[in-house]
């Protein structure tokens, strides 16, 4: 049996603005995962995650192509991604096979409430990368990167991806973009084994090294939200906004810049600094988006941690999900963990996780 992991994540600054291409975040890959098992079948292959047991799908190959038992399923980007990598694998002349394969995921709570870890990112890279395994397939992280973004945003249609390249790559990392309509038209025009062999405009990836006396704190509120319609709302808003959005876009690309150095220079008051005006270019966003990006509740959540000397803000799109807080590591953690917990925010004890090469 064949058995991968890919880790959640968390963005760290840059939301919204990262959905342009070019433009940068700063995103953190966690240790919780989804596993993806792989086991070679006879004649018919199941799809099975512990999340959705009484909808696990059977299969079988017919001509080459899956066909599938029952057509309502809630595995679209497991399927995307199979499709994905077996379009790679025909390109290879690989035989398709079939196989069990199950999913196993950290992501979500006791209760099955997501956290807003990314697992649709994350389910998506652990099954390319078990399949690559099953077949045989070389894949570099550039390589897995860009096919879990195919699988992932044909089924999505928006965001920017960056959860994807958090899971491929792991710690932390600077993440610029690449622009999804030229992908549109790429798919068009270029052969698979092209699109996966050429630059993307836009992309770029560099592994950051926090400062030592970086801590990195995760509160949840215990009310999930929705990426993609909180990236659509904004989307709708921006269009009547186009003086406001572009200012925020500028603002939000230089205080990316001015974090990134601070992670080259090992400067946690300097990182921290920028955290705070990413939270308040994200509440001007707010203003003029309605998007609800700081719930009452997160808003909580970062007050508590300045209160004991850490900077916080929402991550990622924000709406319910998790806050980050980052403080000296030296200082007041116990503190912001007892606070959190008694205003109903959940601190969440996971460590950043990092990718073997």
């Amino acid at each position: 049996m064949i058995s991968v992991k890919a880790p959640g994540k968390l963005y760290i600054a840059g939301e919204y603005a990262v959905v342009e291409a070019g433009f940068p975040a700063i995103i953190v890959a966690l240790d919780q995962f989804v596993t993806v098992s792989i086991e070679a079948a006879d004649q018919i292959g199941s799809i099975v995650s512990a999340q959705y047991q009484e909808n696990s799908i059977y299969w079988r190959r017919e001509d080459g192509e899956m066909v599938f038992d029952n057509r309502d399923n809630p595995f679209h980007y497991i399927l995307s991604a199979i499709k994905v990598t077996e379009d790679y694998a025909k390109t290879l002349e690989k035989p398709l096979g079939v196989y069990h394969l199950t999913v196993e995921s950290d992501l979500d709570s006791q209760d099955g409430r997501k956290y807003g870890l990314g697992s649709s990112a994350a389910v998506t890279v652990a099954t390319i990368k078990a399949l690559c395994k099953f077949y045989e397939l070389p894949v570099t992280h550039d390589k897995l990167f860009k096919l879990a973004a195919i699988a992932h945003f044909s089924v999505q249609g928006n965001g920017s991806l960056g959860d994807i390249a958090a899971s491929v790559y792991g710690g932390w990392i600077a993440y610029h973009s690449f622009d999804r309509e030229w992908l549109k038209l790429a798919q068009k025009n270029y052969t698979f084994a092209q699109l996966l062999s050429m630059d993307w405009p836009g992309l770029d990836v560099e592994l950051l090294t926090p400062p030592t006396n970086l801590k990195l704190m995760v509160g949840w509120t215990g009310s999930p939200a929705s990426t993609s319609h909180l990236v659509d709302r904004v989307a709708l808003n921006k269009a009547k906004q186009q003086r406001a959005y572009q200012d925020f876009l500028i603002n939000s690309k230089a205080c990316l810049k001015r974090m990134i150095k601070g992670f080259r220079d090992q400067n946690l008051a300097a990182i921290q600094a920028e955290i705070t005006i990413n939270r308040q270019l994200l509440n001007q966003l707010d203003q003029f988006t309605h998007a609800h990006i700081e719930t009452p509740l997160l808003k909580k959540l970062c007050e508590i941690a300045q209160d004991f000397g850490g900077v916080a803000k929402t991550s990622g799109a924000g709406g319910g999900d998790c806050g980050i807080a980052i403080i000296d590591a030296h200082k007041h953690v116990s503190e912001v963990i007892q606070k959190w917990a008694e205003n109903q925010i959940t601190p969440l004890n996971f460590n950043v996780h990092h990718v073997e090469e």
